[in-house]
């Protein structure tokens, strides 16, 4: 069962109000750039170019989005200002699909007698915790058995802090103190996990050596000991992101990517910014999919990432 018919009555609400502040702030801007003018030229492009850039989208997937448009413009001869909506929308929603091939079933999984076994990165600070207890809380509600793993041992606030999410969604965890070895906090989770029938586990890791080489050794290391429980795990490496950082977002992202084998994206805190424009920029730069957003504070608030909604609530 699929949580999107649990929680599809305000989640599209939900997204209008997280994206509001990028939003505001798009339209604001795309308004003064059309205003007396009746087609889109080369000054409208200049200022659409200018306005995707600080929306934090990115430069070299704002060139990519304003040669879709002149494209467009070229073939049509006369497109008019009152459209520039509807094409923004077709050719980010275009360029997201090249980038995420086919759409994710709410929280469906594959079948399988072993747990899905999902290892979560990201830098301290970015909402990784959050995400977890989240993924936990939605998964449990549409019926998983889930557990989480406290592999993140260098800071003791961390290991709290799962345990705090734990309690609150009313899920086993496992942890081994600070000072630990992450591996083998991964290792007992996944042993345990596969005895006690779980189907989804769910492994914090540590955040804050995001630029060092220790830091792909040791994610290689647990990589390593969790295949040996499970094999192929794990199944999902989840890098996350707090969108408010804008530009710093894309460098977390070009640092995990080098030291793990990240295969999917949670993009957070995009309520508090306007600095939506990442989500679209992240994807396409690094062409891994964006899988969830988080777009609020309510358990109900990370949402799987659909670009078609995304780019509907941003552009309309």
């Amino acid at each position: 069962m699929g949580l999107f018919g649990i929680f599809s009555k305000s989640k599209k609400e939900n997204l209008d109000k997280g994206l509001a502040k990028t939003k505001e702030s798009v339209f604001k801007k795309l308004s003064r750039a059309v205003v007396g003018k009746s087609k889109v030229d080369e000054d409208v492009l200049d200022e659409l170019e200018e306005i995707l850039i600080s929306s934090d989208v990115g430069v070299d997937t704002t060139v990519r989005i304003i040669e879709r448009i002149e494209k467009r413009v070229d073939e049509d001869k006369f497109l008019g200002t009152s459209e520039l909506n509807r094409i923004l929308k077709e050719e980010i929603s275009g360029l997201l699909q090249e980038n995420n091939k086919g759409e994710y079933d709410a929280w469906e999984l594959p079948k399988s007698d072993n747990p899905y076994v999902i290892m979560v990165v990201g830098v301290n600070g970015v909402g990784k915790t959050t995400t977890i207890g989240k993924l936990a809380y939605q998964f449990k509600q549409s019926g998983r058995k889930v557990m989480l793993g406290a592999a993140d041992t260098f800071r003791a606030a961390a290991v709290d802090q799962l345990h705090i999410w734990a309690d609150r969604v009313q899920v086993p965890i496992v942890d081994q103190g600070m000072g630990a070895d992450p591996a083998s906090v991964a290792f007992e989770t996944l042993t345990k996990a596969k005895k006690d029938g779980i189907d989804v586990v769910i492994i914090d890791t540590a955040g804050r050596l995001h630029n060092k080489i220790n830091l792909m050794n040791e994610l290689s290391k647990i990589k390593r000991v969790m295949d040996r429980v499970i094999p192929d795990a794990p199944h999902e490496i989840l890098l996350v992101l707090d969108g408010s950082t804008g530009q710093n977002a894309f460098e977390q992202a070009k640092q995990f990517t080098l030291a793990t084998d990240v295969n999917a994206l949670a993009i957070t805190k995009l309520d508090g910014t306007a600095k939506g424009g990442v989500v679209i920029g992240v994807s396409d730069q690094f062409k891994i999919p964006v899988k969830y957003i988080g777009i609020g504070e309510a358990m109900t608030d990370l949402q799987v990432f659909n670009r078609d909604e995304f780019v509907d609530s941003l552009f309309s």
